[in-house]
């Protein structure tokens, strides 16, 4: 199950960018992880409420309430998947606000739930990484954005108290944290606060005694950029799933 990234469509699994222009417009491609995915297992992405399609247009789902915080996300998903009667357990791959998501629903669904990959996830340890100040500053910068009448707008510090005060992961869960490692811009003062992503990535990926994976030659579009790299580790988590279910 594909979990875009906040405010994100499922049409963004199914696009890719020229991995050495990655500010370049996504475009549709049969190497897009939604296909590659498809060649090995069944593979479902969906639109959250309140999402926008790569051309701007807003999708057909209801209007979500705002702020969103990421136990809304899991209620959808459940409601999603039950919609759809796909059956569990399910490998949950999530996308930036998308693995909060995904992380959650883990977590509160762990018999449903056969794997995780995050995929340059929100990880909840970036409140300790950041100084409060760079912390405080990216919350008031999210808060005045405005993605318009009905659409989503993550909850970061609600989705921090929630993961926190949910079960911890299922031990033995087959996981993979995915991490750009070409430094980007957080934007958010005080220095260069670049060092706070991968080390929140790291103590992520230590809770979730998953495969940490950060030679990715890619900024945080991982999904677009390596879309393929992407696909490998679902694959490896997916066959750790179903050998895990033949014992």
């Amino acid at each position: 199950m594909l979990v875009s990234g906040a405010g994100g469509a499922s049409d963004e699994w199914a696009h890719i960018v020229d991995a050495a222009r990655p500010e370049a417009e996504p475009k549709p491609d049969p190497s897009a992880v939604l296909t590659e995915v498809a060649r090995f297992t069944r593979v479902c992405a969906y639109d959250r409420p309140g999402t926008t399609r790569l051309d701007g247009t807003p999708n057909r789902s209801t209007p979500v309430t705002r702020p969103t915080t990421a136990a809304a996300g899991v209620e959808d998903l459940r409601a999603t998947l039950a919609a759809a009667g796909e059956h569990p357990p399910y490998v949950l791959v999530g996308a930036s606000w998308g693995a909060m998501i995904a992380s959650l629903y883990a977590r509160t669904e762990p018999a449903r739930t056969a794997g995780l990959v995050t995929v340059d996830g929100a990880s909840p340890f970036l409140k300790d990484t950041l100084t409060p100040a760079q912390w405080a500053t990216w919350m008031d910068k999210i808060r005045v954005t405005d993605p318009g009448k009905g659409l989503e707008a993550p909850d970061y510090p609600a989705a921090v108290r929630e993961l926190r005060a949910a079960p911890a992961p299922p031990r033995g869960l087959p996981a993979v944290v995915l991490t750009s490692d070409r430094p980007w811009d957080l934007a958010v003062g005080g220095g260069s606060a670049w060092p706070a992503w991968p080390a929140a990535q790291r103590s992520l990926a230590e809770e979730l005694r998953a495969r940490h994976v950060t030679d990715t030659d890619s900024g945080p579009g991982i999904a677009v950029e390596r879309p393929r790299l992407v696909a490998r580790a679902i694959r490896d988590v997916v066959e750790q799933a179903r050998a895990g279910q033949e014992r």
